[in-house]
This record gives C-alpha cells, sequence and structure tokens, in this order.
C-alpha cells in the first residue's frame, strides 16, 4: 500500500557537507558553457569521479570496510544536490555509486563485496543497468535475456536497449530469465554481473536527438559467465530489482535534471531586470512546485534511511519529479515566445534547445510514466 510521507528534514551533520563540496566544485567545475552543464548525470568525465573518489565521496553509503564512508543516504543526498545543481559531469561513476554498489552490498556475496566495492569507490570500476531490451521497453517482467546453467557458470544470450554509457563502463547488473518463459513474468529472474570485456558482448551505441551518444544496445551471443556472476538468489531478480529502483526512482535527480537551464533562465531575469509581476508569479510557481517536490524526495530518503523499501512512493516522486523537469522548457518557450521584445543571450538558448530535445527521455528513464502509474493505483489499492 502507498504509505504516507511525513516531512523529514536532513541531518545537521549531513547537511555539513555543503561548504565542502561547494569548495571541491569551484575549484573542479570552472565556467563551463549552461548547455555542457545542462547534461550533468549525462556528463561522463572519468577523471572528475575520480577526484570525487579521493575526496572520499563516492561510496558515501558503504561500510569502511569495503572502502565506502559509513556515511547514511542524507550524506549522499546533499552530494547529489550539490553536484546537479552545479551542473557537474556525474555519469562515469554514477550508476554504480547509486545503485549497484548498493545492490552488491545488499544482495552480493562476501567474495562480490570484497572485489566490486573498494574498485566503486575508488572510482576505478563503472556500472551500467541492463533492464529494458528491444521487445520489452519497460515491461521489465517480459524479459527475455536468458541465462542457462553451464558446467559452473552460466551461458547468457539476449540483448538490452536503452543501457546509458554500456560503452564507457566495466560491469553490467543484467536481468535476466533463469528459468521458465517470458509468459512466467516475475518469476524465474535473476541478476548477473556481466564483465563487459568478455567474448560475444557486443556495444552498439545509439545517438540521441541532442548528438550525444551515451545509450546502447547490448548483445550477448553465448557469453559465458561465471559461477560467481550471479547476485543473490536464483530466481529472486524482480524483488532485487525493484529494491534497486528505490534507490534509482526517488534521487535529487528525478527533479534537478532542467536545474541548469532554470539556474541560467533566472539569472538573466535577475541581470536584465526582466521582474514584471506577471514573471515573477510564474517563477514563483516554478520555486513553490520544486520545494514541495523535494520535500518529497528527501521524505523517501528518510524512509530508506530506516530501512525500508518505499517502492511505491518512490515511484511517486519520479512520476511527479519527471513531469515538472519536462515543464520547464514549455515554460521557458512559453515566455520567449510571450515576450519577443527580450532577446534573451545565446547561452540560454543553447542550454534551452538541448534540454528540450532531451526532456523527452526524462519520463522514460527509470520506468515509464505509464509503468509508474500502474504502480502507483496498485500501491493505492485502485487495481
Amino acid at each position: 500500500m502507498l504509505a504516507a510521507l511525513p516531512l523529514a528534514t536532513i541531518p545537521a551533520e549531513d547537511e555539513a557537507l555543503r561548504p565542502a563540496i561547494r569548495a571541491f566544485l569551484a575549484r573542479h567545475v570552472p565556467r563551463i558553457p549552461p548547455e555542457i552543464r545542462a547534461r550533468s548525470w549525462m556528463g561522463f568525465d572519468a577523471g572528475f569521479s575520480r577526484a570525487l573518489a579521493a575526496q572520499g565521496w563516492l561510496g558515501l553509503t558503504l561500510p569502511p570496510e569495503y572502502g565506502g564512508a559509513g556515511r547514511g543516504h542524507f550524506a549522499r543526498y546533499v552530494l547529489v544536490e550539490e553536484l546537479l545543481a552545479a551542473g557537474a559531469p556525474v555519469s562515469a561513476h554514477w550508476i554504480a555509486d547509486r545503485q549497484s554498489g548498493p545492490l552488491i552490498l545488499r544482495f552480493g556475496t562476501e567474495a562480490q563485496r570484497r572485489f566490486h566495492l573498494p574498485r566503486i569507490c575508488r572510482g576505478e570500476s563503472f556500472f551500467c543497468i541492463g533492464m529494458s531490451e528491444p521487445d520489452t521497453g519497460s515491461d521489465l517482467a517480459s524479459v527475455s535475456t536468458r541465462a542457462v546453467r553451464e558446467g559452473e557458470g552460466w551461458r547468457l544470450n539476449g540483448a538490452k536497449v536503452w543501457t546509458t554509457n554500456a560503452h564507457h563502463s566495466h560491469y553490467m547488473i543484467a536481468l535476466a530469465r533463469s528459468s521458465g518463459t517470458a509468459q512466467d513474468r516475475q518469476k524465474g529472474l535473476s541478476q548477473f554481473i556481466v564483465d563487459l570485456s568478455l567474448p560475444g558482448v557486443r556495444i552498439s551505441p545509439i545517438r540521441d536527438l541532442a548528438g550525444d551518444a551515451h545509450f546502447n544496445e547490448v548483445v550477448f551471443d553465448n557469453v559465458l559467465l561465471p559461477a560467481d556472476a550471479l547476485v543473490g538468489e536464483e530466481g529472486a531478480g524482480w524483488a532485487q530489482v525493484n529494491a534497486e529502483l528505490a534507490f534509482e526512482r526517488s534521487g535529487p535527480e528525478r527533479v534537478l535534471s532542467s536545474a541548469v537551464l532554470l539556474d541560467t533562465w533566472l539569472a538573466w531575469l535577475r541581470e536584465s531586470g526582466a521582474s514584471d509581476p506577471a514573471t515573477r508569479a510564474r517563477i514563483g510557481r516554478l520555486l513553490s512546485h520544486l520545494a514541495v517536490l523535494r520535500a518529497m524526495s528527501v521524505s523517501v530518503t528518510d524512509r530508506l534511511v530506516r530501512g525500508e523499501s518505499p517502492v511505491v512512493e518512490a515511484a511517486l516522486v519520479k512520476d511527479l519529479g519527471t513531469e515538472f523537469e519536462q515543464a520547464i522548457p514549455v515554460l521557458l518557450e512559453d515566455w520567449l515566445g510571450e515576450n519577443p521584445a527580450r532577446e534573451p543571450p545565446a547561452a540560454l538558448l543553447r542550454a534551452l534547445a538541448y534540454t528540450s530535445a532531451m526532456a523527452p527521455s526524462y519520463s522514460l528513464r527509470g520506468g515509464t510514466r505509464e509503468i509508474l502509474r500502474g504502480m502507483i493505483a496498485r500501491g493505492m489499492g485502485l487495481r
């Protein structure tokens, strides 16, 4: 059932991280043009990720014995907010830090933890997500990629699509069917750590409307996996994936994808003195909407801190958050059309062009709007 989301606050010891993070960003993120900063969690820079690791800011929530900082989810929340607000290029470490590491910590064997987690914390090992498939999209229960036991290991065949940064990643955690058929839906699914350098793995980048190629199709052609590639229990993949998606769907990135564009717009309004009542009202509605979404996101994080798995609540935040992110470029376009005499700076227009091209993907990544609303309806007892 969908639970209430009582207001929560970020603890003072985690808020205290902000000055050091901002000082770090002032040193490592120079005056990058807005259209580049707008890419942020799609911006790949392995060197930047390793610099974060050197500060101890990768694997913040992982235990010290595995190379982490042993901090809570709120510490990472603060870090992510600051990184995205600055438009920092965080894509290299993003998946490993946000969900692959916590997944391995929770469900992996001790050997998997000892091998993978320190490398994630040092910024040496990057992961991608193997969930969506060419013929199933966000309907993960229809996964047809198959892992068959062979000797002590597994033989993997199938394909994944829309896999961000697969061409830059060392590993993928892939959802595959280890028993039954696609008609069995959630039953018989398992997760596997796939070394992307193995024979039989073929990665083909997919170029998007913005000219970037961070999406990929990944094909597995008789890929032989070792026995220890299995994460958690065989057949428990569905439950594990849903636990993983609570991390993916509830963070600041589901609210702040258009933050650089909004910030650039506000900076121009301040500099140009365009502060008429109608404009102030429009901006006020945006910022009040943002404040409510942030409060909801912080509340979901509080549930995670308490050891809960707020899958439905995270889906709600993700659905509302991406709707807000997609609204920002539309509202700016409308405002520019209503104010033709105000000539915007070229940097703002370039950031707008990029964000407008990418905004349709905001409600696709991490689960489509239709899938999320089905989850929310079930959580509310409506279906």
